[in-house]
């Protein structure tokens, strides 16, 4: 069983609310090249980078599960907060 959130975005809207809550003003694009570099130094394979799935947690849901964060704006500012 994969786990995610309840919520699923676009990497863009990820990365724009990682970089709010650590409060960089912009970001670069990562370009193809960049992640193939990035996924032969973590010996993975780069679709596990490039390929997204839009999947929602049905089993979670429905079973009553609750998230302690449900949207991953939450997430980010705890994690910022807890790198910090």
């Amino acid at each position: 069983m994969n786990v995610c959130a309840p919520h699923p975005l676009r990497n863009r809207d990820f990365m724009r609310s990682l970089r709010e809550a650590w409060g960089a003003r912009f970001g670069l694009a990562a370009s193809r090249w960049m992640l193939e570099v990035g996924a032969a130094l973590m010996r993975t394979e780069t679709e596990l980078i490039l390929k997204s799935r839009r999947v929602i947690p049905g089993r979670l849901m429905s079973g009553g599960f609750e998230f302690r964060f449900p949207d991953w704006r939450g997430a980010a500012a705890d994690l910022v907060a807890r790198v910090r």
